[in-house]
């Protein structure tokens, strides 16, 4: 029998789409929710893995773009959840964990290691089918690159994907190199040189609260992780 797992997520306000994620996995699964209320921190040093889940907008001072921030709505950022994944990122790589980041995940990972966002897709790119219609996740087709982390646990060059945001990467980060997208804009990135780094995949959309949980967009990225969880 494997030994059990213990895997860390950032709080926000779908928390527990991703926990029953894990959860519904096994009895050797335990979760840790990592919130700036609790400021539990060092409980990343119990964890097998770290993901950064989905939620507010990332504050535009992050990535040097104030002029961002009168065209936002101010209740959909929470500086305090800001500063407080900062520095989980920092410590998740610097302990070498496992991460995938989802959504604001993975913007939020491209933030801190020097990307910047699109503030708003519709706005900056004139495309419309990637925020929800009436809370409901939408649907589109992602392209992945060969001879990407992704494509080796999809198997696929394409396939359908969910859909629940209006921010999206500008510029990638130096450090990672884009290996899915959809028309104009990012959905998964990855190390540029992963040699001594930590395992890392972003994606876009929502493998947590996908409806067809069988999609290796869905279960092969919960999968990877586990198994290299277990490395």
């Amino acid at each position: 029998m494997k030994r059990k797992l213990t895997f860390g997520i950032t709080d926000c306000a779908r928390y527990y789409n991703y926990e029953n994620w894990f959860i519904n996995t096994g009895k050797n699964v335990e979760v840790i929710k990592l919130c700036y209320q609790v400021n539990n921190i060092n409980s990343i040093e119990e964890c097998a893995g770290i993901v950064l889940s989905g939620g507010e907008d990332v504050h535009p001072n992050l990535y040097n773009k104030p002029e961002y921030l009168s065209l936002l709505n101010k209740k959909n950022i929470d500086d305090k959840r800001d500063e407080f994944e900062w520095k989980v990122i920092e410590k998740s790589f610097e302990l070498k964990k496992p991460v995938p980041g989802i959504c604001r995940g993975l913007q939020m990972i491209n933030i801190f290691l020097g990307g910047t966002l699109f503030y708003d897709i519709p706005a900056s790119l004139s495309k419309f089918e990637h925020d929800k219609i009436e809370e409901d996740d939408q649907l589109h087709t992602v392209n992945v690159a060969k001879n990407s982390l992704l494509y080796n646990i999809a198997r696929q060059e394409s396939g359908e994907i969910n859909s629940a945001h209006h921010q999206s990467v500008d510029t990638v980060a130096e450090d990672l190199e884009v290996i899915a997208h959809s028309s104009s804009v990012i959905e998964g990135l990855q190390w540029k040189k992963p040699e001594n780094k930590s395992w890392l995949l972003l994606v876009q959309w929502h493998p947590e609260r996908m409806a067809d949980q069988r999609s290796p967009f869905a279960s092969g990225i919960k999968k990877e992780f586990i198994k290299r969880c277990y490395q």
